[in-house]
């Protein structure tokens, strides 16, 4: 037999006398986590192709060239590296720090590429624009990942004394072999190809500014 939908009284029933029934705070923290996993990974995907057709559109390959493509490889590491380690590890002091060192990184990183970039080709307002999600979006995963994981923020703000603290570990619940195959797929198509063939356009053209 189907399980039985019971009223919403009798729910409340249920709570008053210590019968287990799913909380508010259950449903908010799937949601944060679906939000987490829907949101922001996926999305970032949308800004970054943005901005290799703007790079394409002044001709990078013809200004600042190979060196500013370069740049932007290494932020997309800064900003891979905690993905995978947020996706396939257990979430802890270390991989809090991972995050927020990545992320520190990337900020930076993207003040010089625009720095770099300023002198050499021209900056649009809608790349500008375009910059704005790609900074905050790692921050906004940084973020829900905290409120995901408290005990683990408590502890990294203690030092992590415990003793699995700085150690990396597998998740006590992987997420579903679909959904890490289809957003590796997403951003294989969205970001590492078309900044690979930023690159070998670069590599190829010799910068005329």
């Amino acid at each position: 037999m189907g399980a039985r939908v019971l009223p919403r009284g009798m729910w409340r029933q249920r709570r008053s006398a210590g019968l287990p029934g799913r909380s508010r705070s259950a449903d908010v923290e799937e949601a944060s986590r679906r939000f987490l996993l829907l949101g922001p990974l996926p999305l970032w995907v949308v800004p970054g192709l943005a901005d290799w057709w703007m790079h394409r559109r002044t001709h990078i390959e013809r200004t600042s060239g190979a060196k500013e493509s370069m740049v932007h490889a290494l932020m997309m590491t800064e900003a891979g590296v905690p993905v995978v380690v947020g996706l396939l590890a257990r979430v802890n002091p270390l991989v809090l720090t991972t995050m927020g060192a990545a992320a520190v990184a990337h900020g930076a990183t993207a003040v010089y590429d625009v720095w770099l970039a300023s002198g050499e080709r021209e900056i649009r307002p809608i790349e500008q624009h375009i910059h704005s999600f790609l900074e905050v979006l790692p921050l906004t995963a940084l973020a829900f990942t905290a409120c995901l994981h408290p005990e683990e923020v408590r502890a990294t703000l203690r030092g992590g004394p415990g003793r699995q603290d700085w150690r990396l570990s597998p998740k006590e619940r992987p997420l579903p072999a679909a959904y890490l195959g289809g957003l590796a797929a997403v951003i294989g198509a969205g970001v590492i190809i078309p900044y690979a063939e930023e690159l070998r356009r670069c590599l190829r053209s010799r910068p005329t500014g």
